[in-house]
């Protein structure tokens, strides 16, 4: 799962989401759901301008953490093994090089 940080990143710059979107143009309602981490989907522009208003990088604004339980699947459409992701990914890399 993605997890948003623009709270922590205003809090360490002590602005608030009105100071936000009066420097982006970002509509309040759309910093509110990032700030709150319940927005869905993210604009690539807004994020550009989040990032350029804060001077930060992507990096400093979203983390990838693990999902309690998988989510995807096989190019089959079957379950991954269980024993994760990575060890399925690099054999069906092993199969595709030849």
């Amino acid at each position: 799962m993605v997890r948003i940080l623009l709270s922590t990143r205003l809090g360490e710059r002590r602005l608030t989401q009105a100071d936000l979107a009066r420097m982006t143009g970002i509509r309040k309602n759309t910093i509110s759901e990032l700030y709150h981490e319940i927005a869905t989907r993210v604009s690539l522009e807004h994020l550009d301008l989040i990032c350029e208003a804060l001077d930060c990088g992507l990096t400093d604004l979203l983390e990838v953490v693990p999902n309690p339980e998988p989510r995807v699947r096989t190019r089959t459409g079957a379950p991954l093994p269980e024993k994760g992701r990575d060890a399925f990914s690099k054999k069906e890399e092993s199969k595709h090089a030849h």
